[in-house]
């Protein structure tokens, strides 16, 4: 059972992975595209407290807790099934904590950036302008 709990926090850690790097993107592209979803306040706002915590955590010297909390219903093993295995090799990098810090907070100053130039809300005039498609 812990280890099922364990595997689900491990897919649960890659969704939001996925989420963060697809915002990175998806956000700019959609800007120049006109695509209205990436203008929504709430999603935004979750995107960039997500990368928040993560680079807080990272700047404080310590793991995701969704790491931490996988590693303590797993005790520290590898998944048996190969798709976990994949998972697991495809998040957790093995470099200094100081490293995700700084990468982290870039990110997160990107991210900051992006709510300038794609600020929230619908018909707002930005530095990018969408693209008129005829």
């Amino acid at each position: 059972m812990r280890a099922a709990l364990g595997d689900a926090i491990l897919v649960l850690h890659f969704v939001i992975i996925i989420f963060n790097i697809g915002g990175l993107i998806v956000i700019p592209l959609g800007a120049v595209c006109g695509w209205r979803f990436v203008r929504i306040a709430w999603l935004r706002l979750l995107h960039l407290g997500i990368l928040v915590i993560v680079a807080g955590q990272a700047l404080l010297g310590r793991a995701c807790i969704l790491a931490i909390w996988q590693n303590e219903l797993t005790g520290n093993k590898a998944a048996p099934a190969p798709i976990f295995q994949w998972l697991d090799g495809l998040i957790y990098w093995n470099f200094p904590i100081w490293m995700f810090a700084i990468f982290y907070s870039l990110i997160v100053l990107y991210v900051v950036a992006l709510t300038v130039f794609v600020p929230f809300g619908r018909g707002v005039r930005t530095l990018v302008e969408p693209k008129n498609i005829s």
